[in-house]
């Protein structure tokens, strides 16, 4: 048995292209993401949380410096040494990526969370899922135990 809870990080404005798409997902695009990640603890903190949402600053700006008001590329992108110009005159913040899409963003980003709270908590709790959305109608999730996370309650 174990609890769960959820926390939304919302407002990360930015745009991507699928380059191989042979469809209009190839042309630069923005959305405005949201992650949504799940937490798990077999046991509930000092305070009686599975995880202090207040302890999940270094994840928000991690987002924040990832995807606010920035322009991703895939590693791969025979483009790249174009936005590479355009990002050093100014003209965008670009991130490059091994994949920009939201399946891709949901497993980063739970490695991202997974990577503070086994710091932070010593295997106490981990996020099992994360939820990427570009919009109101599409999003992808990422979904893990890691290995690291303590199945069991200590006695």
């Amino acid at each position: 048995m174990s609890h769960t809870c959820s926390k939304t990080f919302s407002g990360y404005p930015c745009c991507h292209r699928q380059w191989r798409h042979s469809g209009h997902c190839r042309f630069v695009h923005g959305y405005s993401r949201s992650f949504t990640v799940w937490f798990r603890a077999h046991q509930l903190d000092q305070h009686g949380f599975v995880v202090d949402f207040s302890a999940l600053s270094g994840l928000e700006q991690r987002l924040a410096d990832q995807f606010d008001h920035t322009f991703l590329v895939n590693a791969d992108d025979p483009l790249l040494p174009d936005w590479q110009r355009l990002h050093a005159r100014g003209a965008l913040d670009l991130r490059v990526m091994d994949n920009v899409g939201m399946e891709a963003s949901a497993e980063l980003v739970w490695g991202w969370a997974n990577t503070l709270l086994r710091e932070q908590e010593e295997g106490r709790a981990c996020c099992w899922k994360v939820e990427a959305r570009e919009n109101e109608k599409n999003a992808a999730c990422y979904e893990a135990t890691p290995t690291w996370f303590r199945t069991e309650v200590a006695g």
